[in-house]
């Protein structure tokens, strides 16, 4: 019988790529503040030189690039151990919702990476709570299972505000266009916070019950899945 797979490694390159992430978070939170100032300044008749107006340009865009870059390894590094952990849960029962395949490929299916990646993160953490609870171990105040409507409810606003942050940056022309998109910008920095905060507490909180999992004799257990509302997202 196939035996389940490491992921604790997975779950630490997951969590350092989201630290990553919210540090240049940070670093373009500040940029954003320079530019502002260097609007406003603009805005109330001050006069800048081409110099200075060349660096900010070159330094936010610098910091996009960076920032695109640092998202995209996080977002696969996250997604490797989200796949690897319903891959493990589907070792150990069966049957579950959706295909171990699903939990990667959900994220990339328009609409349903608006609720799928959601439904199978909250079947990880019930299904994983109740097998270990019928197998008599201690799980007290390891399933927060409230966090994560935060946590998609945060990762939802943030990406809707970044697409929209992007397609207005492109349409922007005159100065206060330019400042409400540099503000918004700055909104959806500050909410990237509390999210990665979330995120690494939910990959810590679900790595510890995997470690439970391991320690368990291995089988497969059949069950009726969870009473549970999957349109609850």
């Amino acid at each position: 019988m196939e035996t389940l797979k490491s992921n604790s490694q997975r779950a630490k390159n997951a969590i350092i790529l989201i630290w990553i992430v919210l540090g240049v978070e940070t670093l373009a939170f500040i940029s954003g503040y320079m530019q502002y100032s260097l609007l406003k300044s603009v805005g109330y008749g001050e006069l800048i030189s081409h110099e200075e107006a060349a660096n900010n340009d070159i330094r936010e865009r610098v910091i996009t690039f960076l920032y695109m870059i640092v998202f995209i390894i996080s977002a696969i590094t996250f997604i490797m151990w989200f796949r690897r952990a319903y891959f493990n849960l589907h070792l150990k029962i069966r049957p579950l919702l959706f295909s171990e395949g699903w939990a990667a490929g959900s994220w990339f299916v328009p609409i349903i990476c608006l609720f799928r990646p959601y439904q199978i993160m909250k079947e990880l953490f019930i299904e994983t709570e109740a097998f270990l609870k019928r197998k008599n171990v201690e799980t007290e105040d390891l399933f927060a299972v409230n966090r994560l409507g935060l946590w998609w409810t945060l990762w939802i606003i943030t990406n809707l505000v970044a697409q929209f942050t992007t397609r207005y940056t492109l349409e922007a022309k005159s100065l206060d266009e330019y400042t409400f998109v540099t503000m918004v910008s700055m909104v959806n920095n500050v909410m990237g916070v509390p999210l990665a905060i979330v995120t690494i507490n939910i990959i810590k909180q679900y790595s510890r019950a995997e470690v439970l999992l391991a320690e368990l004799r291995e089988e497969v257990q059949n069950f009726t899945p969870v009473d549970w509302n999957i349109s609850d997202v």
